[in-house]
């Protein structure tokens, strides 16, 4: 799956105050974080472009993960305690 924090690009959809830079933190069931993100081209690039999902935004946070079953929770933040509209989206793509 990819999941992706979008943020400074919003502002190209016309949404007032986006966040400008969004960092990504996905949880499993019990609340422990199991991968996080604040640029989405510093880790998991080639696979997060290979899926076609690539953040128009540098500053976009995205996650690229295997998992199985069950329940997770995903968490956006501003990188240094900014504020703003971010949209996270989740996507299940084939290996």
């Amino acid at each position: 799956m990819v999941v992706r924090a979008i943020g400074p690009s919003l502002s190209e959809a016309g949404v007032a105050n986006p966040l400008q830079d969004s960092m990504l933190e996905l949880h499993n069931d019990n609340g422990a974080v199991i991968a996080s993100n604040d640029n989405w081209q510093d880790a998991q690039a080639a696979q997060i472009t290979a899926s076609g999902l690539a953040p128009s935004d540098q500053r976009e946070a995205a996650i690229f993960a295997t998992l199985p079953a069950g329940n997770y929770t995903a968490v956006v933040r501003g990188a240094h305690d900014t504020a703003g509209v971010a949209l996270v989206e989740v996507y299940s793509v084939g290996q």
